[in-house]
């Protein structure tokens, strides 16, 4: 019995694992090569509010609040930049990835580029369950992600058709989907830090443990508590590393089980605000993600970009080459493993694959899609 409860907890140890180290491992690279990022167009942040959402699931929200973060004169091209899980369109404005891409004569210079960074349902400051709905929340997927930021662009910005909608990671998947889903509504397409094939594999089992530990834990209550359960921090602590960071990354910051310690332990005590309900949508919204069906569809050119030590989207499955085979104008890049790399966090640094947007900016037609 003690055994089952010590794997009942370590299970709720999992929940929230993904927000402190890809935290810590992205201001690691900011501390690293942001000294020489170029400054760009102060960020300004807007809400719209959505009549009538309708779910997937069928409900329906009669006001879904959208926020979303935009760089640049709205009279420059437009460019939509989508974030990862547990983040929220500014989660993107750090030295390593805008530092590295808005500024003059970047590859995405903000005086010539409208950037438009949204917030997707149940994160940032969108509509989500700790606004107040709690476990009443509409059971949200992707699907309905991509379908708010459509509404988003087309209804309130008035815009039918974007230069570059480019992804991080969940936004990366989102990508995936906006290419298929509206295929000319983009030139170029760009899914970083994921896969176009169903969710599955050790990526799924671990969201899956995040799940069923939060519902599981008793300091749950159903999504009612009062306060965040207690093992919150040291769960995103635990899920991050069994999922972030590149083996010889944090190998290279970790040498001995000293410097170990220290790691978790400064992870361990660094301020945490997330909240119960918000994650565990969060990382359930994943749940039916497949683009695999629909890559025949795609008529922007697309480059997809992954790194060779990504946990959550392993290189040797072997399963990118054939996927981009089915994309008319697709290709894909690499990014090789090293000390300086980390993992699944990999793509939010831009010096890494910077100049493979920027050849695509200068060479792809306008209106090609």
């Amino acid at each position: 019995m003690q055994i089952i409860k010590m794997l009942k907890q370590l299970g709720w140890a999992l929940g929230f694992a993904a927000l402190t180290v890809s935290a810590a491992i992205a201001q690691g690279a900011d501390a690293t090569h942001g000294a020489d990022a170029v400054q760009y167009p102060a960020a300004q942040e807007h809400d719209w509010v959505a009549p009538d959402f309708h779910f997937h699931t069928g409900d329906v929200l009669p006001q879904l609040r959208l926020h979303y973060t935009t760089v640049g004169d709205p009279t420059g091209e437009p460019v939509v930049i989508l974030h990862g899980t547990t983040g929220s369109g500014d989660s993107m404005l750090t030295p390593a990835f805008a530092g590295k891409l808005f500024g003059p004569g970047q590859p995405l210079d903000a005086r010539h580029y409208f950037i438009i960074l949204p917030d997707a349902i149940g994160t940032g400051r969108s509509s989500k369950p700790s606004d107040g709905l709690r476990a009443r929340f509409p059971n949200y997927n992707y699907d309905d992600m991509v379908s708010a930021q459509y509404r988003l662009l087309t209804e309130h910005l008035g815009l039918h058709h974007v230069r570059l909608i480019l992804g991080n990671s969940m936004g990366g998947m989102q990508t995936w989907m906006w290419a298929e889903k509206y295929p000319t509504f983009m030139d170029i397409a760009v899914p970083m830090a994921s896969l176009p094939t169903p969710m599955s594999g050790r990526n799924w089992m671990l969201r899956r443990f995040m799940i069923d530990s939060i519902r599981n834990d008793p300091a749950w209550m159903g999504g009612n508590y009062t306060t965040q359960p207690p093992s919150a921090q040291f769960a995103s602590v635990y899920f991050a590393i069994a999922t972030n960071g590149g083996s010889q990354h944090l190998y290279k910051v970790a040498p001995t089980s000293e410097k170990a310690d220290r790691f978790i332990d400064d992870r361990l005590h660094a301020p945490f605000d997330g909240d119960a309900n918000d994650y565990l949508y969060q990382w359930a919204s994943s749940r039916d993600y497949d683009p695999s069906q629909g890559l025949g569809r795609i008529q922007a050119v697309l480059l997809a970009i992954n790194s060779m030590d990504d946990e959550r989207n392993p290189s040797e499955l072997g399963v990118l080459a054939p996927s981009i085979k089915q994309v008319k104008n697709g290709e894909f890049y690499l990014i090789p493993a090293s000390g300086d790399t980390g993992g699944h966090g990999t793509a939010a640094q831009a010096k890494f694959w910077s100049d493979k947007v920027d050849g695509l900016l200068k060479t792809v037609k306008h209106g090609s899609s």
